[in-house]
This record gives C-alpha cells, structure tokens and sequence, in this order.
C-alpha cells in the first residue's frame, strides 16, 4: 500500500487524504476485445423479506454510492442486494448508476458525447452507483462493496477500466468524518481487509486498492443516463436476464426513474451504450 496510507488495522476509525498517484489512461472502448473475467449467472433473485428489512422499513433513508470501476456490473450487484438485505420489488430499487467525485460544480454531468456536454472524465467525476437505504443496512451494503474486490484488493475490471473515470469510491453523508466511516473501516476488515481508505477531496486519482471516502454533501451524485441504466455487465458475454435490462424502461414509464438532460450517447443516438 502507499506509504502515506493509513493502516486499517492500525488506525480503524482515521482516514488520510491521499497523494498523487499515476494517472492511468482508460481502456473501456476496447472493452469487447477483452477476455470475460467470468460470467454471472442470469438467473433472477427474488426477494427475501426479512426481520432486519421490516425493522428497517420504519427508517429514514439515507443516500449512499459506490464506485469500483464500470458501473454497469456495480448496479447489478446492488440490486441483487437490494432485493436479498430489504426485500425489496422493482419497482422499489433505488440503485441508479451515476456520476460523482469531481470538483466541478456543473449541474450537468454527462458521459463522454460527441456534443462534449458536462463531460463526466473532463469533470473529475467517477463511475458510481447510488442507493437511498436504511442506515441500520448501511453495513451490510457496504460489505457487498467489498465483496466486489479479490484478495488484493483489484476491482473487478482492474486490468481493463483505470484511471479517474473508474477510481474507488464511497459516498457516505459526513465523509471520512462521519457516524459510516467507522462502520465502513468494519464492513472492510470483515471482508478481509483489502483496501485502504482516503478521504476524497475531488477530482482524485485511481489507486489500486484505495478507496476514497466522499462527503455526499459536498460531493452529491449526478444521475447517469437513461441507456446506463441497468445495462448489461462490462465483460464480454456478460449479460443479464432481459427482465433486469427492461428496469429502466418500466420504471421509467412509472416515473420513478430520475430523467438525465444529457443527450443520448456517446454520438447522440446511445448506440451499444456508448
């Protein structure tokens, strides 16, 4: 780890700002001449209500995301838990890819198009995937994140999505300095202690097993387009039951899918999500 991390092991509750790492350029264009690193099943998990979700049911939300690499892959984990931790059915999924993490302040922040709009990269923003959740759960979902990384700490899309665009991050309200970071240090160790954490001041640079820790107050989420939106995962064959693809539509249909006033794809039409 970098030196100037601080061990999670050593200092649980304390998060340290992180220096300057080497700018990796990403590699998600050529994202279908890569070898899968292992395909996901497509077959859908229904619901499990629990004790732990109707006790939760009585709570008020809070707002929290996640980055680790392509957000595709990332929302589709989230639902799964979703749907297993609070019982929740479609139509009350909360998890919705997005953009966070920049400096900037645009309130448009797109994915990379042809019109060059609020260019999420150009902003400093990461790929994420936002939930509004009990906060009694948060240690759960959080322990879903790090179930995202091998033994290493690398992301699962590690070799092939780096830099800026794909860094770790967590968006917990208070930050590093906040009642989650503590839970969030608890969530790791129980998962094998594979990353370090930073507290995130924007704009910051991809770090193999580094997470940065975001105040979502000062770091709020901007909703990702529609066409990203429970898309298929990001390595070749990867895809998902047509009844997860069609999310998007159908709760868009009910108006319960946040509408992004970016336009449509990397050449304006959304064409392969691009």
């Amino acid at each position: 780890m970098a030196a100037l991390m601080v061990s999670l092991l050593a200092v649980a509750h304390l998060f340290v700002a992180a220096s300057a790492f080497d700018n990796i350029a990403s590699n998600r264009r050529v994202a279908l001449q890569r070898v899968g690193l292992g395909i996901l099943g497509g077959t859908a998990i229904l619901p499990q209500p629990s004790h732990a979700a109707a006790a939760a049911a009585d709570e008020e939300l809070i707002d929290v995301y996640f980055g680790c690499g392509c957000f595709w892959h990332v929302q589709h984990e989230f639902v799964v838990a979703e749907q297993r931790i609070l019982g929740r059915s479609d139509e009350d999924l909360t998890a919705r890819t997005g953009y966070a993490g920049g400096r900037a302040k645009d309130d448009l922040v797109c994915y990379h198009n042809a019109r060059g709009v609020g260019d999420y990269g150009k902003l400093g923003h990461a790929e994420v995937v936002a939930l509004s959740i009990p906060p009694s759960s948060f240690p759960a979902f959080a322990e879903e994140y790090f179930k995202l990384f091998d033994d290493k700490g690398n992301r699962p899309d590690q070799f092939g999505d780096r830099g800026l665009e794909y860094r770790n991050l967590v968006g917990v309200p208070g930050g590093g300095k906040g009642p989650y970071a503590k839970q969030l240090v608890s969530a790791s160790l129980a998962q094998g202690d594979k990353l370090d954490f930073a507290i995130g001041k924007g704009d910051d640079r991809d770090a193999r097993a580094v997470s940065f820790v975001m105040d979502t107050a000062d770091f709020p989420l901007h909703v990702a387009e529609q066409y990203h939106q429970f898309h298929d995962g990001f390595n070749l064959n990867e895809n998902y039951p047509n009844s997860y693809n069609g999310l998007a539509s159908k709760l868009a249909d009910k108006g319960k899918l946040e509408k992004s006033m970016c336009p449509n794809g990397f050449v304006g039409v959304g064409v392969g999500g691009l």
